[in-house]
């Protein structure tokens, strides 16, 4: 789920970006990065230092900890990957005092069936998968809606992140309680997404909120979906929580895996990879508990000179290593926040990716945001 914007699918190519590792010139290449794709893949050690300050700058305009803060005399937060331990009010890397509090940072919004979910073409509100159980229509679920609920923090640091602007969020006081959360599901709300940001920093809130308001909608008869969209750096056993319930539901977990090469990941995020695919080889075991609706779904942000057919191959073919019937979602890129100087996804790119994907053994691969692909060779 990406929050709407109106940002410029077109790029003036004259913009040309220069690697300062190997010296090549290209529309490609990330001025504020300064790095190419091919070094970082490389484990280039000055590429990524100079990664690692270009992360750093980023966080201390919105002051955030640079690096997961590891006081000694802190307490540990065990949600996700980076482990934080704080003292006090002290932030956490996702800009939390400490997460998983009962008052989340979250907003919410409804959104009409079907919706510009990453998953719509597979799942039961886009398309009556998992009919009469959990779809009210054996088709889109017109008429319905969807409950999409915004969570204002983040595990990773994106430079490219389309919805940036949660990072003043916190800073805003708009905190609401599970209970209140509860009370925008209504009679026509069929499914519920919890994105962001992402949900992992406040996934027990997000838990809560989801258990009681199903257990509503059963007691009431109604059909409600519980999904997620994620990072995938929570701790596995809340990654377990989050798929018992859309299980259930008739729902999906929906994982953003934005590289495979763990430099590339770094670079692009500022955080590994290794708990996210982890936690989506864990959550792939459970697929044959209930195989329709897809309950796990994986989507790869096409990042012209990062996120290439390479990238794409490896990542498939790591999942149809678990199962190749795992939809996999191609999204095109668009310039935002740090990497503004890169252009759209082109059609060439996008396709080279989808052919990788294929071949790699996946069954189901689409490419998403075609409004955005634009024409050229890059």
């Amino acid at each position: 789920m990406a929050v709407r914007s109106r940002a410029r699918s077109v790029y003036n190519c004259a913009g040309m970006g220069r690697c300062e590792r190997c010296g090549v010139r290209s529309p490609v290449v990330a001025g504020r990065l300064g790095v190419c794709g091919a070094c970082l893949r490389r484990g280039d050690v000055g590429g990524l230092e100079q990664v690692a300050r270009l992360h750093g700058l980023t966080r201390r305009a919105f002051g955030l900890p640079e690096s997961p803060p590891r006081d000694p005399h802190g307490r540990l937060c065990s949600i996700c990957v980076n482990e934080c331990r704080l003292v006090g009010e002290s932030l956490g890397y996702c800009g939390l005092p400490f997460a998983g509090r009962k008052v989340a940072v979250v907003r919410w919004y409804h959104d009409p069936l079907p919706t510009n979910c990453v998953a719509d073409w597979v799942c039961a509100g886009g398309t009556g998968a998992g009919y009469p159980r959990f779809a009210y229509r054996n088709g889109p679920e017109f008429g319905y809606k969807n409950l999409a609920v915004f969570y204002g923090a983040c595990t990773f640091n994106c430079l490219f992140c389309q919805n940036w602007h949660y990072r003043w969020d916190r800073m805003s006081g708009a905190k609401a309680s599970a209970k209140d959360l509860v009370q925008a599901v209504d009679a026509r709300t069929s499914c519920i997404c919890f994105f962001g940001g992402d949900p992992t920093p406040q996934l027990p809130h997000a838990l809560e909120a989801a258990r009681e308001a199903v257990e509503r909608a059963q007691r009431a008869g109604r059909i409600l979906r519980i999904c997620f969209e994620t990072n995938g750096t929570m701790h596995p056993r809340l990654a377990e929580r989050m798929m018992d319930l859309s299980l259930a539901s008739g729902g999906c977990v929906k994982f953003d895996l934005k590289a495979w090469s763990e430099p590339i990941h770094i670079a692009l995020t500022g955080v590994t990879n290794t708990r996210t695919l982890e936690n989506f080889a864990r959550l792939a075991q459970r697929i044959s508990e209930r195989p329709d609706p897809p309950p796990l779904v994986a989507s790869t942000l096409l990042v012209p000179g990062y996120v290439d057919e390479e990238e794409v191959r490896a990542l498939a073919r790591f999942i149809a290593s678990l199962d190749r019937a795992i939809p996999y979602r191609l999204l095109a890129f668009h310039p935002a926040f740090y990497l503004s100087d890169l252009p759209t996804t082109s059609r060439q790119h996008a396709a080279r990716c989808y052919r990788a994907a294929r071949e790699a053994g996946l069954e189901h691969v689409s490419i998403g945001n075609l409004h955005l692909l634009r024409e050229d060779a890059y």
